[in-house]
């Protein structure tokens, strides 16, 4: 039976071979994209018009009209193209600064898409009613704190200043335009040519010149229908384009807009020796084998860039759900220009005004809000392939594990589960006991994810399917009736409309794994143990038009699926979150991994960057793609270990388990093709290396874990690139080959290519940094330094920054959940002060009792004074309640120390059983628990350099044994 299952699915991918690698000539270039050309064709006039050029759109001072009681100014825009077509402008200012630019036509013939911001965005962001606009001659002006927004009228621009220098500035290029709705034209009547009188010419007439070619060219280009390959779109609403450049003109450096394989430091497309010649796209699109360094589109889209110079960091967010192409170049080593070209939608941008990183980050998730606090098994070691073919396959992986003693804590299904890829219905010749399954898995601590992917088989047969016929809610071909067939694994399929609020509650009730009342069909041959991964929600239709969904397709409320193509995946994890939170009583947290995404994705769960190969440039760009992602919101990012395809030699597996440890996400993955790599098939020393370094993941769970709460609070992302964290240092901002984590003061530098034995790593300031494992210092300095540190095949190179605190576990279990009651050991790393400082946060890790307080949050600090060196605990909670976690109930302003978790840890006696100090230069004369009665500790201290020298060597170490002190309590040791 498998063996016809998976000859099945070799055939399908014959038939669309196109599944078996990158074929370029399967998605559009922008000279293959009508409106991306327009878009060039315009910029192109512009250059070669130079001082000439002069945009179109202008404000009507007569239609100003400025809000007394908040800092919201509205305006008609008219074109001189088109006068008779008008246009509304909005800016707003917010109360954390951020500027809102709105643009959209007014009165046409038709209205454009305008509710991406419904579904990106928390909340209609609070307009600051302190900030005053006022009207002038020339311009409307707002000023606050440094900046000022400055709207000139004509031509219209918008540029936010800081200090009276430029930092954004939107039309200053002059290439804004909104193509308008208008009428189809009739096709021209054909004239009879009149004889010419004996003796005389006969009389040419030339057609009128088009007074609007300067701007749009002369040649109408794709208005009304546009094919590529076999597939014509039928454009009935005609051209919809909006074109806008945004210029940075103190900023030499932009980050974002994933998804692309390429730097995390953006390449140019434009200008002088572009790195690409074709613009980033921004269309989800399912791209097999994606080449290691291009811009074209991938899975996902955000529409955030930012930019950076020494003096400050913007962003811009563009919120339009449409495809996009967007230019990227440098007139000068000081500035950047970018051109966005989207197929339809509104002018939206929110102009983030930082100035510095952190506050960027803060700005964009008031906006589109933060991650959720993830269950603490989905920063475990997850371990899939297409894929498990059976129950018993199941269970002999998990055996294995068991008898290696390696860690894991999700064991995933892919499509092969399911019975004709009829996703919830189990293939019961190969899974005949579903729901036992599950529980072995669960028994040992561990959960399942099982794929549901969007598309559903078009089988009479199949509830699903039935049941979203039935309610009306599959998405519709062009003509608005009926329901769009495509061709997906099942064969033929049909997709749930998710803009449809009729499907919500129904998607919500497919997951209940019990029996509904009046006999309504759910997964009841599931449990809780089971989370989900949603793949192929681009969406993925093999016969459609590049490998998706065709745009002219009817969606909810009558929008063409060109208008809502970026947000489609969104809305599908979504829907499968929220279904999974409310399936328990109470609810749990959802794991949801999703393949596609948009801005707001970051709030249902974790993204992997798709099917790469296991090569050591996939390796490479797959960490500079999580960083990407990292700086966009998504922080809970991975690549698949081992890459999807291809069969990697050991050494390689090596370093990609090391890389992946050090990813939020952490899975391995491979391809029905593929030859089975879990771990412990692995030749020795190869298999050892791996089992260490997944060891070493379960070890550092708390510094995970704790991160996680940071980023859920502040939007700052749990990997941080170099430029974050030293945003001062021009060295830094284009390295995405080492990053921090978290504010744990852990640097890592994955090895990604063959034979390396040693790394270089940068220090971006004048501080002592350790070898995590062998304590051995390296020395930075005020201007950077590199420093090469030991990277044998099972060294990672990993460096704590002095100044840190590292919170760790160091039993070693079988998976994440046996861990919670384990005592913690502290690593001190001293600064050049003799400082330092960490935190540890912890809840339950399942339910989400932290939003009601039930959490233990606390600081660990190192002082040294003439009294000694004083190592402490402090209650964080009760210091910073307000800032303690997500989604805390209304009201909880205050924290309880005595709170249903923490008196568990009390119960369970969860303790330090060790504090490691590391750059201790000579050996101390007592270490004292400062209660007790002064209690003398026992404790061993190994001869190194000090944290304060300036010479190289092996930090001196002392390891304080067993102070018996707990985690939930305030404490103090002394070291003299």
């Amino acid at each position: 039976m498998w063996a016809r299952s998976v000859l099945g699915i070799v055939s399908l991918a014959l038939v669309f071979n196109d599944a078996l690698a990158f074929k370029e000539q399967d998605f559009k270039t922008c000279s293959q994209s009508g409106f991306c050309r327009r878009g060039r064709a315009l910029s192109q006039r512009a250059q070669e018009a130079k001082s000439a050029w002069q945009s179109p759109y202008s404000v009507d001072p007569s239609t100003i009209s400025v809000a007394t009681d908040k800092a919201v100014v509205q305006a008609g825009v008219k074109s001189s193209l088109y006068p008779e077509v008008n246009f509304g402008l909005e800016v707003r200012i917010q109360e954390d600064g951020a500027v809102r630019v709105r643009m959209d036509e007014v009165g046409g013939l038709r209205k454009r898409y305008d509710e991406a911001a419904s579904w990106a965005l928390i909340s209609e962001p609070i307009i600051s009613k302190n900030i005053k606009w006022v009207a002038g001659k020339k311009d409307l002006r707002a000023s606050y704190g440094p900046n000022e927004v400055v709207v000139s009228y004509a031509p219209l621009q918008v540029t936010l200043y800081k200090n009276g220098k430029e930092q954004v500035v939107i039309n200053g290029k002059g290439l804004l335009h909104m193509e308008h709705f208008r009428k189809k034209p009739e096709p021209a009547a054909a004239v009879e040519a009149t004889p010419a009188a004996e003796g005389q010419e006969q009389t040419v007439i030339e057609a009128p010149e088009n007074p609007r070619a300067w701007f749009e060219g002369a040649d109408e280009d794709a208005l009304w229908e546009e094919t590529f390959n076999s597939w014509t779109d039928s454009k009935p609403k005609g051209p919809e384009s909006l074109s806008v450049d945004i210029t940075f003109p103190n900023h030499p450096v932009v980050y974002g807009i994933p998804q692309h394989a390429t730097r995390l430091a953006l390449p140019s497309t434009a200008g002088e020796n572009p790195t690409f010649t074709d613009p980033y796209r921004l269309y989800n699109a399912d791209v097999f084998e994606y080449l290691a360094s291009s811009p074209v589109s991938l899975y996902g889209s955000i529409p955030l860039m930012h930019a950076h110079s020494e003096e400050s960091t913007v962003a811009v967010f563009d919120l339009v759900a449409s495809e996009t192409w967007i230019d990227v170049s440098h007139s000068t080593d000081r500035s950047t220009e970018t051109h966005w070209i989207s197929e339809s939608g509104i002018l939206d941008v929110f102009i983030l005004p930082g100035p510095t990183p952190d506050d960027v980050f803060a700005q964009y998730a008031k906006l589109t809000g933060t991650p959720p606090m993830p269950a603490l098994f989905g920063l475990g070691y997850h371990q899939c392939r297409w894929n498990y073919v059976s129950s018993e396959d199941v269970r002999t992986v998990q055996k294995r594990f068991d008898e290696e003693n390696i860690p894991m804590d999700v064991l995933w299904l892919d499509i092969e589960y399911s019975v004709d890829h009829e996703y919830f219905m189990w293939n019961e010749k190969m899974f005949p006991d579903p729901v036992e399954m599950i529980n072995d898995v669960a028994a040992t601590g561990r959960k399942m994810v099982v794929i549901v992917d969007p598309h559903l088989k078009r089988d009479n047969n199949y509830p699903a399917f039935t049941a979203a016929q039935e309610l009306g809610i599959l998405v519709k071909p062009k003509s608005g009736e009926g329901e769009y067939e495509g061709w997906c694994w099942p064969g033929s399929s049909s997709w749930v409309d998710f803009f449809n609020p009729n499907a919500w509650d129904w998607w919500k009730s497919l997951f209940k794994p019990y029996q509904l009342e009046g006999g309504k069909w759910s997964w009841t041959k599931s449990t809780e143990d089971v989370h989900i991964w949603n793949d192929m929600n681009e969406p993925s239709v093999f016969n459609g038009p590049e490998i998706t969904m065709p745009k002219d397709n009817v969606h909810y409320d009558g929008w063409e699926h060109r208008d809502v193509h970026n947000i489609n995946g969104m809305l599908y994890s979504n829907a499968t979150w929220q279904a999974l939170a409310v399936r328990s009583d109470p609810p749990k947290r959802p794991f949801v991994l999703t393949r596609s995404f948009f801005a707001g994705s970051q709030r249902f769960g974790a993204m992997w960057t798709g099917d790469n190969l296991g090569t050591w440039e996939h390796m490479e760009v797959g960490v500079k793609m999580v960083l990407s992602n990292s700086i966009a919101g998504l922080s809970f990012a991975g690549s698949d270990v081992g890459g999807f395809f291809g069969n990697p030699e050991p050494e390689m597996l090596v370093r990609w388990y090391q890389v992946g440890a050090f990813a939020p996400f952490f899975r391995a993955h491979a391809h029905i093709d593929t030859k089975r790599r879990e771990p412990y098939l692995l030749p020795s020393p190869y298999k050892e290396m791996a089992i260490d370094t997944l060891r070493l993941r379960y070890t550092l769970l708390p510094v995970w874990y704790t991160a996680f709460r940071e980023t859920s609070v502040s939007g700052k992302p749990i990997l941080r690139p170099q430029y974050t964290v030293f945003p001062k240092d021009r060295r830094g901002w284009e390295m995405d080959d080492q990053y921090y984590i978290g504010g744990s003061g852990l640097l890592v530098k994955p090895v990604t290519k063959k034979d390396v034995r040693e790394a270089e790593v940068y220090l971006g300031e004048d501080e002592v940094y350790y070898e995590y494992f062998t304590g051995e210092t390296y020395r930075g300095a005020a201007k950077g330094r590199t420093v090469t540190v030991p990277a044998a095949l099972d060294q990672i190179p990993l460096l704590v920054r002095g100044g840190s605190v590292v919170p760790t576990r160091e039993r070693p279990r079988r998976a994440s959940g046996l861990m919670k009651y384990d005592p913690f050991t502290l690593k001190v790393a001293l600064s050049k002060d003799e400082g330092a400082r960490g935190e540890l946060y912890l809840d339950d890790g399942e339910t989400f009792g932290h939003q009601r307080g039930e959490y233990v949050w606390r600081e660990f600090t190192a002082v040294k004074s003439k009294k000694g060196l004083r190592v402490s605990s402090r209650d964080l909670g009760s210091a910073r309640p307000a800032e303690a976690v997500e989604g805390a109930s209304p009201g909880l302003t205050s924290y309880d120390r005595g709170n249903k978790y923490a008196r568990t840890l009390e119960e369970r006696d969860v303790r330090v059983e060790k504090v490691v100090v590391v750059g201790v230069k000579a050996k101390p004369k007592s270490v004292k628990l400062d209660s007790q009665g002064g209690k003398e500790l026992e404790w061993e201290w190994t001869p190194g350099v000090g944290s304060k020298e300036k010479k190289g060597g092996r930090a001196g170490v002392l390891v304080i044994k067993d102070p018996g002190v707990k985690v939930t309590q305030d404490w103090d040791i002394v070291i003299l």
